[in-house]
């Protein structure tokens, strides 16, 4: 029995969305390491099991997805042809019933269309991409495809702010960008170690507002501190991937 969670935002209503956690699956590994909806093919799983896990998916979606390889870039993708794992860290899209995937453990996962049900997207963002551009590199090949329409954005569950530690030079490179980032670290509760807790929720919120995006929904459910219900690689090291999974339907005449 599949746990996913859909999307609550005020997306037009031909806008569909997935996030999947680990119920539901076969994989199992050393201490259930990748128990049980693993989809992902690059975390040393039995590659049976992966594609199996796939397999369960593949009914809920139009399409099998073209699953990015990930690199914690910022280079989106348009899912224009069925080009085999494409590097990128968004997938982006204005055809019908082309799903847009990525996986992730810890990574948020920033959920894109615009208010017109034309386009969609989804961005990988770690820290990494987040703080190179990956948010703004999307939003920006979005609206140079599709004109200055409006876009929405919701926040998929990531490593909160309550356990995601980083160090110094990490928080450098958010401030540098934008000194408002300040506000999205804090000194862990005991205060003994030169760690910051970093919101990577507020971090996205901040980026996306300063591109225009104003319509942010979600955010604030940690994959850290709940592992029934998701891999955090954060927290186990290795371990398996969530998916996070948009795409456009054709808009019903009634």
């Amino acid at each position: 029995m599949h746990d996913w969670i859909i999307p609550d935002w005020p997306a037009p209503s031909n806008v569909k969305a997935i996030f999947t956690t680990r119920k539901g699956g076969v994989s199992s590994g050393p201490n259930d390491t990748y128990a049980a909806l693993n989809l992902g093919d690059h975390v040393n799983d039995d590659p049976g099991n992966v594609a199996h896990n796939r397999t369960l998916l593949r009914p809920y979606l139009p399409e099998e997805p073209n699953w990015l390889k990930q690199v914690h870039g910022t280079l989106p993708v348009w899912m224009n042809d069925d080009v085999p794992a494409p590097e990128g860290d968004a997938a982006l899209s204005r055809h019908y019933r082309r799903v847009c995937a990525v996986m992730v453990a810890d990574c948020l996962p920033v959920f894109l269309c615009d208010t017109e049900g034309t386009v969609v997207g989804i961005v990988h963002a770690g820290w990494r991409g987040l703080a190179a551009g990956i948010i703004e590199q999307s939003v920006a090949a979005i609206r140079d495809s599709n004109g200055n329409k409006k876009l929405m954005a919701w926040l998929g569950p990531a490593i909160g702010p309550n356990h995601f530690e980083v160090g110094e030079a990490v928080r450098e490179v958010f401030i540098s960008y934008d000194s408002q980032s300040d506000l999205a670290f804090v000194r862990p509760h005991d205060n003994t170690s030169d760690k910051w807790l970093a919101d990577l929720f507020l971090l996205a919120r901040q980026r996306l507002a300063a591109i225009g995006v104003t319509e942010i929904y979600g955010g604030g459910v940690c994959t850290f501190s709940d592992p029934a219900r998701f891999f955090s690689y954060r927290r186990d090291g290795e371990t398996g991937r969530m998916a996070a999974l948009i795409w456009l339907e054709r808009s019903s005449p009634f």
